[in-house]
């Protein structure tokens, strides 16, 4: 299918301003000749009106020119030479004095009233004409200073910024880890290059897709790289865009997006952050069937999207990281037909990521891309990026000739845990107490299933407020935890305050953000999961689209009974994971002495050293039936047992 195109020119407002503050400088150039010239010429000089008067009455007087708000008079003199002449002289006459013509008759003076201004007109219409225009101009200014000239006469058109013939110098082949993704988005590209193909057997070619995912994950660069494929037009605005104060504006730039979509189909219509437009219009602070502006708004694009025919050629993309909240009439099939899910990349996906990001970086022989992919779970496309620009911009610091390893391991640190703080000294006492604590995160996580190696331990600051840090990293990505799991992970972030009460009878606060994970964590065991055996497989939260459309608790409406019962089982769940970690980390104080020490005096232990340090920590006998069962004893409580 052809694309025309319209080389017309339009007329640009621009040139119209331009001409307006021409005129409007030939007026005032007008107006200053007509007031400010005539001033600039000889002036008679100006005399008292007494003085007038004792020179007529003195015979000095012979000719004068009287009006209401001046008079010129000449006295007769002469040259040096002996020539007759005469010398002008002016004043401003006094309003009552009626005898002045009598005066100037008995002295002998020939006086007359001064002859009309012919070109008076002009100053008395200029007076009326030019006060205004010089306003609107002032106006003019300040609109145009603002950005609201031109939006003024335009502010129901589109705000979309337009690629012409697919320029957005993004391909496939810049987009990597999102292969399912592609696959299905090639079709499209294909019907926008072949669509006799499609319409000879009568198919339809989807009107919209609906990319979802977490944000950072490519879903934007997936529809510049169709329109880059297709070689078409491409139109990408933002949800938020079309949203304005006047209700029916939003409406107004939908209907004009879509009708300079059909004049250059075939085309691309690419909306970011659908959800900004397309709320569910019975949400919560919503007022059904008002006349709102962002309802008005999507009613509108509801309405367009079904006003014209699958295979015109105009096809609609739109990126959105929260689906559960969009309108169910916006997600209907005749509208977006196809939801393609763009997710966080796997270990392949995020290594072939890593290789487009480092195709212009300079690469050292130690760089194993691969190594980097294994140790970035759950790094999105974005992410990766960042952590690319960030390994080089370290090795451009240190003057380096190309990117090492090292400058990926301190990377990938930086974006996990944040900048060392150097300058945050620790008295000894901190220091000690930040040692033990990471230690004992490091030998509960060497221990328990499925929670992958412990890669580094540091009681160097970094970030926002954290003293210290354990970097733990999965073997594999996992995408579902059994129970077991989950309890061997609240055990290990009660590692680092079981620790302290280990060796200082005593705890810290550098336990607080453990305890809220793992008492977060232990919430969701039993309310989201359904794993407790005492509730069974009950749902005690609300979904998320639920607690969206208007339920302002997160909670199902439970009774006070059934809420102590899961404050009783969460509160169980943690004892039990703590007293397991105060239980291995007694079997293994040696080594927690001897770790911790070596910690203090190097500050960083990491690699394959620690690695064979965690390898001598011994489990109980007892572990994996007390991670399987969830109970550590029966008949008194382990946490005193252990301390006493």
């Amino acid at each position: 299918m052809p694309v025309e195109k319209n080389n017309k020119s339009p007329i640009k407002p621009p040139r119209i301003r331009q001409f307006g503050g021409s005129f409007l400088l030939l007026l005032t150039i007008l107006l200053l000749l007509n007031f400010i010239v005539p001033s600039f010429g000889a002036r008679s000089p100006q005399v008292a009106y007494s003085d007038f008067i004792t020179a007529v009455e003195a015979g000095k007087v012979d000719k004068a020119i009287v009006g209401s708000s001046r008079i010129e008079y000449s006295i007769p003199t002469q040259t040096p030479d002996g020539k007759p002449a005469s010398q002008v002289f002016q004043t401003t006459p006094v309003a009552y004095d009626l005898d002045l013509p009598k005066i100037l008759r008995e002295h002998n003076v020939q006086f007359a009233a001064p002859q009309p201004d012919q070109n008076g007109w002009i100053g008395t219409l200029i007076s009326w004409v030019v006060p205004p225009l010089i306003f609107i101009a002032i106006w003019g200014f300040f609109l145009n200073r603002q950005g609201g000239g031109a939006a003024a006469l335009t502010v129901g058109k589109s705000k979309a910024r337009i690629s012409s013939d697919g320029s957005t110098g993004v391909k496939f082949t810049d987009v990597a880890g999102v292969d399912e993704a592609k696959v299905e988005l090639e079709e499209i590209v294909d019907f926008l290059k072949n669509a006799d193909k499609y319409t000879r057997l009568g198919a339809k070619i989807p009107k919209g897709a609906l990319l979802v995912g977490p944000p950072g994950t490519g879903k934007t660069l997936l529809a510049k790289a169709i329109a880059g494929e297709a070689g078409v037009p491409f139109f990408s605005i933002s949800g938020s865009e079309f949203i304005e104060l006047f209700v029916g504006v939003g409406a107004a730039r939908v209907r004009d997006l879509f009708e300079q979509a059909k004049k250059q189909a075939p085309c691309i219509v690419f909306i970011d952050e659908l959800d900004a437009l397309g709320k569910s219009r019975g949400g919560a602070g919503g007022f059904v069937g008002g006349n709102d502006e962002r309802e008005q708004t999507l009613n509108q694009l509801l309405t367009e999207m079904d006003g014209f025919d699958a295979n015109t050629g105009v096809i609609i993309i739109a990126a959105t990281n929260r689906p559960e909240v969009l309108d169910p009439a916006l997600r209907r099939p005749g509208r977006f037909d196809r939801q393609v899910v763009v997710d966080r990349p796997d270990k392949i996906g995020r290594e072939a990521i890593l290789n487009v990001h480092a195709r212009n970086v300079k690469l050292a022989e130690d760089v194993n891309l691969a190594t980097i992919a294994i140790r970035t779970p759950g790094f999105a496309g974005a992410d990766l990026a960042n952590l690319v620009n960030e390994a080089a911009l370290l090795a451009a610091r240190q003057n380096r000739e190309a990117v090492i390893m090292a400058d990926f391991n301190e990377a990938i640190e930086r974006l996990i845990a944040g900048l060392e703080k150097r300058s945050r000294v620790l008295n000894e006492t901190e220091k000690k107490t930040v040692a033990y604590h990471e230690v004992g995160h490091a030998i509960i996580g060497a221990l328990m299933p499925g929670a992958g190696k412990v890669e580094k331990i540091s009681v160097v600051p970094r970030g926002i407020g954290a003293l210290g840090y354990t970097i733990q990293m999965p073997e594999e990505d996992r995408f579902l935890m059994v129970e077991d799991e989950i309890r061997g992970r609240i055990a290990t972030l009660l590692g680092g305050r079981s620790a302290e009460e280990i060796v200082f009878g005593k705890v810290s606060t550098g336990a607080g953000d453990d305890i809220q994970k793992a008492t977060d964590m232990a919430e969701r065991y039993v309310t989201v999961y359904g794993m407790s055996d005492k509730l069974g497989p009950v749902a005690f939260e609300k979904t998320q689209q639920q607690f969206i459309e208007g339920y302002s608790n997160p909670r199902r409406s439970i009774s006070p009974k059934v809420a102590e019962e899961i404050d009783r089982e969460m509160k169980q769940i943690v004892d039990n994971a703590h007293h397991i970690a105060l239980t291995i980390l007694q079997d293994n104080r040696d080594l927690l002495e001897e770790t911790a020490e070596e910690l203090l005096q190097r500050e960083v232990l990491e690699g394959v050293e620690l690695r064979e340090r965690l390898a001598r920590a011994k489990a109980p006998s007892e572990l994996n039936e007390w991670l399987r069962s969830g109970k550590v004893s029966e008949d008194k409580p382990l946490m005193q047992h252990v301390l006493n």
